[in-house]
């Protein structure tokens, strides 16, 4: 008997939690492709775009059994149209771009939370807390009565409710709050509990302008979350220099600065695997640069043009399948130049110039549209 459409969603989003649970425990609840393919049948069944492509790129999507065989949408997408398998007014948030590179923003419409957040606390805990029960959360960014789109300042949010901590966020009105970090850290020394700093890049930047050379040592044990570039920002910093001003500036050592990869379009996030080097903790570890997904979200470099897989070690775009998207789009492309390793990503910025032709090509046939 096949389910209503908010019955087969709400059934995948208990798969999805169920493997992301086993496999934080070392174990899998189900084969990666089965689920993945599973979600992609329900998403084309609900969303005529991603129908279209399938067609498009000749995928028989009843027969579908391979997660790397799943038509994949361009980010850009989310630009031009809403993609999601549910109504607007079953929205329980939409997340949102900043719209630097191409003007309008991207809309990621969520029907469920709940996936998102079990995704984002198993995998932070993994990487970035692997050793900590608790610690205080300050945010480079404005609260989410501000930004109440903005998916970074929801996800360190729920990070802190999870650690029964309330955040400090430090950009008000526009303008950082260094007295209330000094505030923040000097209230966290007296209780005896670290701090993570948590903020974009650019965001980081400003915060060094702003303590002009003086530093501000966090309390033992605290570390850094250093997430997104430069795109659309005038200034630019070369990200080993920036990582080591932070360093000195916050008196962590370089291994506490862990960077993130996540996207408004996705359900997950990778980290850099330094920190678990550090501290001596098995598997997930590797030099500044190279990213670790979890086991719900795999990272493959695709040829820009034809977007076919390329071996590991050549230098591609990122494709990514994320069974965190379940309303939305299971595999996402994106513009992002990435070289595949055995267990994780090297990445090296955006492709420049225009959009790929590979997903241009992938945009015309979600929209219906004739590939140029």
């Amino acid at each position: 008997m096949s389910l209503f459409p908010l019955e087969a969603s709400d059934a995948l989003h208990a798969r999805v939690q169920a493997f992301i649970r086993s496999s934080v425990d070392g174990a899998l609840a189900e084969p990666f492709d089965l689920l993945a393919c599973d979600i992609a049948r329900y998403q084309a069944s609900r969303n005529a775009g991603i129908d279209r492509l399938a067609a498009a790129r000749g995928v028989d999507l009843t027969r579908l059994n391979r997660a790397d065989a799943i038509p994949a949408i361009p980010t850009d997408v989310f630009k031009l149209r809403r993609v999601a398998c549910h109504d607007p007014s079953l929205d329980e948030v939409v997340f949102r771009t900043s719209g630097t590179t191409v003007g309008s923003r991207g809309q990621h419409p969520l029907r469920s939370t709940s996936t998102y957040r079990v995704a984002a606390r198993a995998w932070a805990r993994t990487m970035l807390l692997p050793d900590l029960e608790r610690a205080r959360v300050a945010v480079l960014a404005p609260d989410l009565t501000t930004t109440p789109d903005s998916s970074l300042s929801f996800m360190l949010q729920d990070l802190a409710s999870f650690m029964n901590e309330e955040p400090c966020w430090l950009v008000r009105d526009g303008v950082l709050a260094l007295d209330a970090l000094y505030r923040f850290v000097d209230l966290a020394v007296r209780d005896g509990l670290p701090v993570l700093v948590a903020g974009a890049s650019f965001a980081f930047v400003h915060m060094l302008e702003a303590l002009r050379g003086h530093r501000l040592d966090l309390p033992h044990g605290s570390r850094v979350m250093q997430t997104g570039g430069f795109k659309g920002r005038v200034k630019e910093v070369e990200p080993a220099q920036l990582r080591a001003d932070i360093a000195r500036s916050l008196g962590v050592e370089t291994t506490c600065i862990v960077g993130e990869y996540g996207m408004t379009e996705l359900g997950s996030q990778a980290y850099e695997g330094v920190l678990r080097a550090a501290l001596g903790l098995p598997a997930f570890v590797g030099p500044f640069g190279v990213y670790f997904p979890p086991a719900w979200m795999r990272v493959s470099a695709v040829d820009p043009v034809s977007l076919a897989p390329l071996p590991k070690g050549q230098v591609g775009i990122a494709r990514i399948v994320d069974l965190a998207n379940v309303d939305s789009a299971v595999a996402v492309q994106t513009s992002d130049r990435i070289r595949e390793l055995d267990h994780g990503f090297e990445l090296l910025g955006r492709l420049p110039g225009a959009t790929p032709r590979g997903c241009s090509i992938g945009i015309d046939e979600v929209l219906g549209e004739r590939s140029r």
